[in-house]
């Protein structure tokens, strides 16, 4: 009979971001949930005793060669190309560079430094895959997007994926020991669109972070914010591209004012973000197009912001807006429910995990100007049901900790490293 091998504990990760660094604000340029994701879950994770060691691309001459975030998290920064901040389009042709320094990095220490490696993004996933051969320990990888997905649902003004990144997903979902998906959805997507083996995919929710966001005081909050107290506040969070749709929100708050011209005196539509990605051309996007639309006197434009006083913003809102052509999840929508404001979103993707409909949030089908006008009227003119959806969203944000998560996370490790361990039958150990 051949031999059960000995379960090995895991000491230590290598989680691989190549394209944004977790020290980046999330908001602007390519971070966004991703970044919270590897931060939020490496520090569980080192709770529980595991080392995380992130590698990601060095986009400044003076950033040291490696930051403790945490204890027991260390970010490493790996020179590959010019140090500024690079299009994604343009990564690829860093990939051998990325991987030299990953793999010289390992090489300083005795074999078997690393246990698991966990990529991020299909550029990630490639480093990834061949690091993987090189140190002959299991990858896992989490998409976050997926080419395929994004290309069946393009917002306006979104150029679909390029063939390169389809081929390279292909490749690393053909490799990888196991697939986290963040939802049941996503778990479809990669089995029916990737043809990936569904015992090798495992659903693992993101979470929030519970200390953070929760309710407060709405009225403290926008007393901080300079918001009136009385307005209508209708709240956008993210990166500024077609592909998180801000133009939805704005359409619609132009139509409730069509439809109704007194509320012109107390709706407040704020945008807490940065140009990213398609948006970067046109940084201008929201102040041209809320003058188009004769509402430049309700729309507030602020910068990305760190957590505390993002918390502040979903506080001081009476719904918070997601609109997204598609999401892996939707971070936003959780942190918001978390502070007690229900969320407004598109009826797509992880939106639909992340939102309970009609308990914390509304999930609306489509993105046509009508309906989310629709939609968003009831926030203004039913304010008891806004309350009771207000109960309901701090109810179900508090069912995703990234305690949870990282939980989850450590099993999937397990089972990846369980896989790579299998022999043939009647092979000895």
């Amino acid at each position: 009979m051949p031999r059960v091998p000995v379960a090995r504990r895991i000491n230590r990760v290598a989680t691989i971001s190549m394209h944004t660094s977790p020290l980046d604000q999330p908001g602007t340029g390519d971070a966004g949930g991703m970044n919270v994701y590897i931060v939020e879950a490496a520090k569980r994770l080192a709770t529980l005793g595991i080392e995380v060691e992130i590698f990601t691309r060095q986009t400044a001459r003076d950033l040291p060669p490696a930051v403790e975030l945490v204890p027991g998290v260390t970010v490493r920064h790996v020179t590959a190309g010019p140090y500024e901040e690079l299009d994604k389009g343009d990564l690829p042709g860093q990939l051998c560079a990325f991987l030299s320094g990953v793999l010289r990095t390992e090489a300083m220490f005795e074999p078997g430094h690393y246990d698991v490696i966990h990529s991020h993004y299909w550029l990630s996933g490639q480093v990834g895959w061949l690091a993987k051969e090189r140190w002959g320990v299991p990858l896992v990888h989490t998409m976050h997007t997926m080419a395929k997905v994004k290309n069946l649902l393009l917002a306006n003004g979104d150029k679909p994926e390029p063939v390169a990144r389809v081929l390279g997903e292909e490749q690393v979902v053909e490799v990888a020991d196991r697939l986290v998906a963040n939802t049941a959805a996503e778990a479809r997507e990669l089995i029916d669109l990737y043809h990936a083996p569904q015992e090798r995919v495992a659903v693992v929710n993101p979470g929030v972070n519970l200390q953070v966001f929760r309710p407060a005081s709405k009225g403290a909050a926008r007393h901080r914010l300079g918001l009136p107290q009385d307005a209508h506040v209708m709240l956008f969070v993210g990166r500024i591209q077609p592909l998180k749709a801000p133009d939805v929100l704005l359409r619609a708050a132009a139509r409730m004012i069509a439809d109704d011209p007194s509320l012109r005196a107390r709706l407040v539509v704020a945008c807490v973000g940065g140009p990213s990605g398609n948006g970067l051309a046109r940084p201008s996007y929201l102040t041209d197009l809320a003058a188009e639309l004769g509402i430049s006197d309700v729309l507030r434009l602020a910068p990305p912001a760190a957590q505390p006083e993002l918390a502040d913003w979903y506080r001081a809102a009476d719904v918070t807006v997601v609109p997204s052509h598609n999401e892996s999840f939707g971070l936003v929508a959780l942190e918001s429910q978390a502070c007690g404001t229900p969320v407004a979103a598109a009826a797509v993707g992880g939106l639909r995990t992340a939102v309970r409909d009609g308990v914390s949030g509304l999930l609306v089908d489509g993105h046509e100007t009508h309906a989310w006008a629709k939609a968003l009227r009831a926030f203004v003119e039913r304010p008891l049901w806004r309350d009771a959806l207000a109960a309901g969203a701090t109810e179900h944000a508090a069912a995703f900790g990234w305690s949870a998560t990282a939980t989850r996370l450590l099993e999937v490790y397990s089972g990846a490293m369980a896989r790579l361990r299998r022999t043939p039958v009647g092979v000895h150990l």
